[in-house]
């Protein structure tokens, strides 16, 4: 399967209730139906995230926090923001972190009272290691004609550019 699909893209380019920017009733302007199919197609990927954070016995938000952390310390509180979750959650987390030896929490140089996470050695490991898996291309990427790779790499860079 390539994951272009007609019947696949006739529904990622025509969402239900939204604008439609098109000529005609139901169309869709370009832009959206691009957005739409990269939107699903990053989607369908990270369907694949729980077992890819399982073969390194992690759990979707370790590996989040893992891939997170790099290498300057990182304050807790920020972590929970990025996490979108209470700085309590950030605790247990980290717990389970620490106790594997993956992070450890440091006292701020500005502040004594806010932790710091910092990855250690082992951490660093599993995060590289991490890391390269997530960059792996998919096959469907993989699977294009060299030609239409470097126009997709291009057209990344340049969106990347804008942001």
């Amino acid at each position: 399967m390539n994951g272009y699909s007609d019947s696949h893209s006739e529904q990622a380019v025509r969402p239900s209730g939204g604008p439609s920017g098109g000529t005609e009733a139901g169309e869709v302007g370009v832009a959206q139906q691009a957005w739409t199919l990269l939107f699903s197609l990053l989607h369908t990927h990270m369907r694949n995230f729980p077992a890819l954070a399982a073969e390194f016995e992690l759990s979707p938000v370790q590996a989040h926090v893992l891939r997170q952390l790099g290498e300057e310390a990182l304050a807790m509180s920020t972590l929970a923001n990025y996490l979108s979750c209470d700085a309590s959650n950030v605790t247990g987390l980290v717990d389970r972190l620490e106790a594997r030896g993956l992070v450890e929490r440091r006292s701020s140089e500005q502040d004594r009272r806010v932790k710091m996470l910092v990855l250690t050695e082992a951490g660093a490991a599993l995060r590289g290691r991490l890391m390269a898996r997530m960059f792996e291309p998919p096959e469907f990427v993989t699977a294009m004609p060299e030609e239409d790779q470097v126009a997709l790499r291009d057209i990344m860079r340049r969106a990347l550019k804008t942001q």
